[in-house]
Formats: structure tokens, sequence, C-alpha cells
């Protein structure tokens, strides 16, 4: 009995520690903007999108990702990066331009996926993929502020 009720307190302390610390990955360290929040779902649904697009029997739910993807791309040209403020007032203007100009350029090649996938062209497909996070990967670089990773 006793050697139950040892086992049962390690497990309750360990499932404690485990909620614990899945609650405190889930929280943000700041709230997001409207553009975050947009840029987060195109994420999430650039994602799946990578992981799907290669099967063509996912086409259905890789292209109901990527109008996910393209909604949010569409609204993002709504707002302008955060970085903006760290640019001298003289050079604004332009990097405004630029990130529009990156965002239309993302979403232009988005609609060739989406021709890609409707024509059952996969392989093709997925080379637009790779396109699309080099894309992603300039433009983050240039437009994102990078943040240190949340302190545990």
């Amino acid at each position: 009995m006793l050697l139950r009720l040892r086992h049962l307190s390690t497990l309750s302390v360990l499932a404690l520690a485990l909620t614990t610390s899945t609650l405190h990955a889930q929280q943000p360290s700041e709230p997001k903007t409207q553009l975050g929040k947009h840029m987060a779902a195109m994420n999430g649904a650039f994602r799946t999108i990578g992981q799907q697009v290669a099967d063509s029997t996912k086409n259905a739910s890789t292209m109901e990702q990527l109008t996910i993807f393209e909604t949010n791309a569409k609204e993002a040209l709504a707002f302008e990066p955060e970085k903006k403020a760290q640019v001298p007032e003289a050079d604004q203007a332009k990097f405004v331009a630029d990130y529009k100009a990156g965002l239309q350029k993302l979403i232009d090649t988005a609609g060739k996926l989406h021709g890609a996938l409707h024509a059952g062209k996969n392989t093709e497909a997925a080379a637009i993929v790779e396109e699309m996070r080099g894309l992603q990967r300039t433009s983050h670089g240039e437009f994102r502020i990078r943040r240190p990773p949340p302190a545990n």
C-alpha cells in the first residue's frame, strides 16, 4: 500500500509539472500585432502545405491551407511591419513599399502554386513551395524583428 501511494504521488507531481510547463509554453510572451496574427496564420498554413504538397491524395487539404495562406497574406498587405520604427524616417516609405512588394510577390507565387495543384502537378508544386520558402527567409531577414527566445 505504501509503495502504491509513493508511485501515485510521484505520478501526480510529474503530471503537474508537465501540465505547468505545457501551459507556460502556450502563453505568448507578448501580445501579437494584427500583422503578427496574420503572419502566424500564414505560417501554420504554410507548414501544412510544405508537409503534404508532394502527396497528390492530399491536394484538397493542401488547397484549403493555400486559401488560408493567400487570404491572410492579402490581409497582411494592409499593415506595416513593426521594424519600420527602427528604420530612419527618410527610408520608411521605401521600407514599407519593399515589404508590400515582397508580400505581393509571395501572393503571386502562391497563385502559381494554386495552379500547379489544380493541374495535379505536385512535383512542380513542391518546387514552388521551395521558392516560397526562399522568399520567406529573405523577407523575414529584412522585415521581421528578431526577438530573443522566451526565458524558461
